[in-house]
């Protein structure tokens, strides 16, 4: 909840600064002030400024959620208690007067190995006690082992500082708090903070250090080039294939009734179904292979390359066809200058999704028995909780799968320069 305040905190301040301070002093006409027709796309650019601060935010919140070292102490949020704290414990046994001791703890970061440290063991029945626990972790403290009556004399632990205490309480404590177990055992738990355990979020630094490591050395016999190369190349030979068929298929559902009545109950089946959900039966058709992930690929892009091409042929204005008609062009001509170039916008946006899930598929498809590839990179590496390598991964297939979707949107502003302009 903390994280999202700030980051709505952020968003709104930017918004005000950027939009009514900056741009509004910078603005010397009018041009900027026009209003926007709703639904008009073309209508609205990506305020550049806006794109740079959401960036830098969310890298921001995560230096400062994990106590980066790339940016200065007073931005880290509270981090997890660090040091020598101390407690003490009352104890009580049948027919024996009450009894305090002092229980010594040192709170370590994960990474490093301490030992307990030496106590004076104290006077009374109950003696003093240590324990070494790392950072996010949580310990028992076997408080009778070394006192000279134990549970089976009837020794109970009955508060915590001076805090009365049955089973199944807590009681704060310096550095954390101490819950009594079930059995009567403290439990002392070091306080956590605000900063996430590099166990589930490394720092930037790290993540960046790792991936430094996996360029220069590879991962699992292959370089990090090769495991890329190997996820992009079966996502664009799968779109390709389903492309290759899919937009043919869509023209003639869009020009035909009888095609459109015989495959539109199929396309609109398979539309909805997830191409996860359809890796086992592709498993069991074409194995483990590539062939089999090449095919899960096809599959993913065939349904959307058809819906789109279907809606562009759909959405030629039949003005434009009489038009045609009314010049003498025959059937062919019609397709070739009015049918092809009015539904190829459609067809553009259909790539683009389309190439948006063949890439989220593949990451899933690699899961199964694959050798190379990003998906494989990251399910390995999270099996040995290298939860940097995974990070890593997801970062690069999110910047590939932007980058290529603005290649195609430049494609498209090339290829298909009549969009939007009627």
């Amino acid at each position: 909840m903390i994280p999202l305040l700030i980051y709505v905190g952020i968003f709104i301040a930017a918004f005000f600064i950027v939009t009514k301070v900056v741009q509004r002093a910078g603005s010397s006409d009018y041009t900027s002030l026009k209003t926007v027709t709703f639904g008009d796309e073309s209508a609205v650019r990506p305020n550049r400024a806006a794109g740079v601060i959401s960036i830098l935010t969310i890298f921001l919140m995560w230096g400062i959620f994990t106590g980066s070292a790339l940016l200065p102490g007073f931005l880290h949020a509270p981090g997890p208690f660090e040091g020598t704290t101390t407690f003490t414990y009352t104890a009580q046994a049948d027919g024996q007067d009450a009894d305090d001791a002092t229980v010594t703890v040192v709170v370590h970061p994960r990474d490093t190995d301490t030992d307990a440290p030496q106590v004076d063991p104290g006077d009374g029945f109950a003696k003093n006690d240590s324990a070494a626990i790392a950072q996010w972790r949580t310990g028992l403290i076997r408080v009778d082992r070394n006192d000279e009556l134990g549970r089976d004399d009837g020794v109970k632990v009955v508060a915590i500082n001076g805090q009365s205490i049955a089973p199944g309480d807590r009681v704060k404590v310096d550095g954390g708090s101490v819950t009594l177990s079930d059995r009567g055992t403290p439990n002392f738990a070091p306080t956590r903070g605000w900063q996430m355990e590099p166990l589930y979020l490394p720092a930037p630094e790290a993540v960046w250090s790792r991936s430094l490591e996996i360029v220069d050395s590879g991962f699992r016999n292959f370089t990090l080039i090769e495991h890329l190369g190997y996820s992009l190349f079966r996502v664009v030979l799968g779109f390709l294939l389903g492309a290759a068929v899919g937009i043919p298929l869509g023209y003639a559902m869009g020009l035909s009734d009888w095609f459109r009545g015989w495959f539109d109950p199929i396309v609109e089946f398979m539309r909805p179904v997830p191409p996860l959900a359809l890796i086992p039966l592709v498993i069991i058709w074409a194995g483990i292979g590539e062939a089999g992930k090449i095919i899960l690929l096809f599959l993913a892009a065939l349904w959307i390359m058809a819906i789109a091409a279907r809606s562009g042929v759909s959405g030629v204005k039949i003005s434009k066809v009489h038009a045609a008609y009314s010049l003498g062009a025959s059937k062919w001509q019609i397709m070739r200058h009015v049918i092809v170039p009015n539904s190829l916008p459609e067809i553009f946006t259909g790539a683009r999704v389309a190439m948006g899930v063949c890439w989220g598929t593949v990451v899933a498809a690699e899961l199964v028995a694959a050798e190379q590839g990003a998906g494989m990179m990251i399910m390995t590496a999270s099996k040995f909780q290298n939860t940097d390598i995974v990070i890593m991964g997801i970062i690069l297939i999110g910047v590939i799968g932007f980058g290529i979707d603005m290649l195609m949107r430049w494609a498209e502003r090339i290829l298909v320069p009549w969009k939007g302009k009627g």
